[in-house]
């Protein structure tokens, strides 16, 4: 009589484990293989940028220069001051121009010295108008940035023509005399407009202007 085949008690489990370890690791490498060739594939169908890639906006930055005197001659002072409603009646009286029987307002700064000097550019600009008046004398305006115009009268000699390019400190001309001042003798009569209103020069010589520009 035959005897039956009898598994132990733990041979099957043991079976089992064994089953679901080979799956699991078929499993496993099939999905390596899928997801490598899947890789390799979307690798050649890829273009890899070689360059570098630069943005075509450039910077602001921000260029500070200080508004430079009209003149170079430290021997230069003050011969009339700028018309300022705040100012003591002293001042005042100093910044009235009398001519023609009439008494006007001083719209800007009157430089003297005894003998002729050297004009200047207070920034860099461009040379709007050069014209010449019987009373005012010779006259250069120049245009600068952030709408700030400096016009120079009662000049001797022009350096400059209309539409030139000027640059800080450049000389203009030299000073003179004319019919509007003639007690002052030799002078300068300088004025500064921001966005076309005339200001006290003297409040803005030597202070800081900031022009917003692009880098090259």
């Amino acid at each position: 009589m035959k005897r039956k085949l009898r598994l132990k008690p733990y041979v099957l489990p043991s079976l089992y484990v064994c089953l679901f370890i080979f799956t699991f690791y078929v499993t496993l490498l099939v999905s390596n293989s899928l997801t490598k060739k899947s890789t390799n594939k979307n690798t050649e169908n890829m273009d890899y940028v070689s360059e570098t890639i630069i943005d075509e906006e450039k910077p602001v930055i921000k260029e500070t220069k200080k508004i430079i005197k009209p003149y170079t001659n430290e021997k230069v002072s003050i011969g009339k001051y700028f018309y300022n409603q705040t100012d003591e009646d002293k001042k005042q009286e100093n910044s009235i121009t009398y001519h023609d029987n009439t008494y006007m307002q001083n719209s800007g700064v009157d430089y003297i010295l005894e003998e002729s000097f050297d004009v200047v550019s207070i920034l860099d600009g461009t040379v709007t108008s050069v014209t010449s008046d019987d009373v005012l004398g010779k006259i250069v305006e120049i245009k600068h940035d952030n709408d700030y115009i400096s016009v120079y009268q009662s000049l001797s000699t022009v350096d400059v023509k209309k539409g030139d390019t000027v640059t800080q400190g450049q000389t203009i001309g030299k000073s003179g005399t004319n019919e509007m001042d003639k007690d002052m003798g030799n002078h300068l009569h300088f004025e500064l407009y921001i966005k076309a209103k005339a200001v006290d020069p003297s409040l803005y010589i030597d202070k800081e202007i900031t022009d917003n520009t692009k880098s090259e």
